[in-house]
């Protein structure tokens, strides 16, 4: 079973930040059991840790307030957006104070001229591009689950996107943040670039809420496109649809999206969303361009998929029927989840270079199979990265460890490829040590600068570097 370690408490330090704290935010401030569980748990495997309180602030002043009490006492701080992270980023080893985002939720300026816009961390995705959508922009980086942009910053998200506009570290121009002891920073202007000193919006963009607190965000958008088409095309396997990947990447077909989808994950799809794809292995595509380039795009792709094996190519032509492909693919967790009922579903992900996809995919089923594991696939293959979605009985010990199994030699085998072990879920407690595997002597350095900043160690301690 995995465990989540636990860290020293303070106890009178928490209680006198408690006392001080409830004091001050009355209503906002709570400590019930099922709140207190809420937010330290998410959908992983890793046990529940819960905070001592959770507090509810409006702005960035309140955050400041709430961490410079805590850091006087020396209490641990934990950021909390909507909660869809995968690896106990939001656990609360020592106890402490959970600080909820989600009331920070105003988009505060659009600048269309020069397509950036301000925004508070508790503004998710969605309400991002629908407070847009009148004046033609978006905001491109689509993790799937509608997660806050701060939360999305913190672990340096990607999506199904990222193939043609980055991935979160891409498209944050300058942050607000609240610092260990309280102190409040600007890491940049809204100037497309600088040379201006150390690049503290990149530092802090994937520190997972360890070096401080993400208070405001300015953004990079993207006009919409004149043209959007999307398709699929089958395969009649996994190793199949990643070397049709790696051609598209190679030949420089500019698509927008391009997602591998399993058998499995498929039938699942069919069931859960009421489709009738062909089930079996299959890619997802959506181009972006004018009109003459989206059709030129397609037909591109239509040729490689050709050349490696894929049938049944079909566009969808309709905007109606594009974004019930893609609703299908973002409800994928729960359409997954409905395979085997009763079960819990763990996603663990890893990234390897393009050229070793094809590869590192078709070892990752071959190693399922031989461990008898029920685990549908799904990627955001563009960029090399993909997901395997476990299905697991948390009561079969056997199983569980089988699984634990298949994760840390997941995280190796894409480490061992040049590649990553995490390429957007983030380290948080549950990849801890494939970091240091993945990364050696850095980590010291990373431990560095958490000490400088955060000598007490009140900012989500416990998560990313070794204890």
């Amino acid at each position: 079973m995995i465990e989540a370690l636990a860290l020293p408490r303070n106890e009178d330090g928490i209680s006198a930040a408690l006392g001080i704290l409830k004091q001050r935010f009355g209503d906002r401030f709570q400590t019930g059991q099922a709140i207190r569980d809420q937010h330290g748990h998410t959908t992983t495997w890793i046990p529940t840790q819960a905070p001592d309180a959770v507090v509810f602030p409006d702005s960035t002043e309140e955050v400041a307030e709430i961490v410079k009490t805590c850091a006087e006492y020396r209490v641990p701080v934990i950021a909390y957006g909507t909660g869809t992270s995968l690896e106990g980023h939001v656990n609360a080893p020592a106890g402490g104070v959970c600080i909820d985002l989600t009331q920070m939720d105003k988009v505060l300026a659009v600048n269309a001229g020069d397509l950036d816009c301000r925004v508070q961390p508790g503004v998710t995705r969605e309400d991002l591009n629908t407070h847009l959508r009148d004046q033609g922009l978006f905001f491109p980086i689509d993790p799937g689950a509608n997660a806050s942009l701060g939360g999305m910053a913190a672990t340096r998200a990607s999506g199904t996107n990222a193939v043609r506009y980055g991935t979160m570290k891409d498209n944050v121009i300058a942050l607000e943040a609240v610092m260990p002891d309280g102190t409040v920073i600007r890491t940049g202007q809204r100037a497309r670039k600088s040379s201006a000193g150390y690049d503290l919006t990149r530092l802090l963009v994937g520190a997972e809420g360890t070096l401080g607190i993400i208070t405001e965000l300015t953004l990079r958008l993207q006009g919409i496109p004149e043209a959007i088409s999307a398709a699929r095309c089958s395969f009649p396997s996994v190793r199949d649809a990643a070397e049709a990947v790696m051609a598209v990447i190679q030949y420089g077909v500019p698509v927008a999206r391009i997602e591998l989808v399993d058998t499995l994950a498929i039938k699942a799809f069919n069931a859960y969303s009421k489709l009738d794809l062909p089930e079996t292995c299959m890619l997802l595509l959506e181009f972006h361009g004018s009109e003459a380039g989206v059709v030129e795009q397609a037909e591109t792709f239509g040729e490689i998929a050709k050349e490696t094996g894929g049938t049944g190519y079909q566009a969808a032509t309709t905007p109606e029927e594009r974004n019930r492909l893609w609703k299908a693919r973002h409800d994928a967790y729960w359409a997954i989840r409905q395979l085997r009922p009763g079960t819990m579903g763990i996603s663990t992900d890893v990234c390897v270079p393009i050229s070793r996809l094809a590869e590192c995919v078709g070892q990752a089923r071959d190693k399922l199979d031989e461990l008898g594991l029920i685990g549908p696939i799904v990627g955001h293959a563009g960029d090399g990265n993909f997901h395997v979605a476990l299905l697991i009985d948390m009561e079969d010990a056997d199983e569980v460890a089988r699984a634990e199994t298949y994760v840390g030699w997941l995280n190796e085998l894409a480490i061992s490829m040049d590649g990553t072990c995490t390429g957007e879920h983030g380290i948080g407690q549950g990849k801890k040590p494939y970091l240091v595997k993945e990364l050696g002597p850095a980590t010291r350095f990373m431990s560095a600068i958490k000490v400088a900043l955060d000598p007490d160690n009140i900012m989500n301690p416990g998560k990313i570097l070794p204890d």
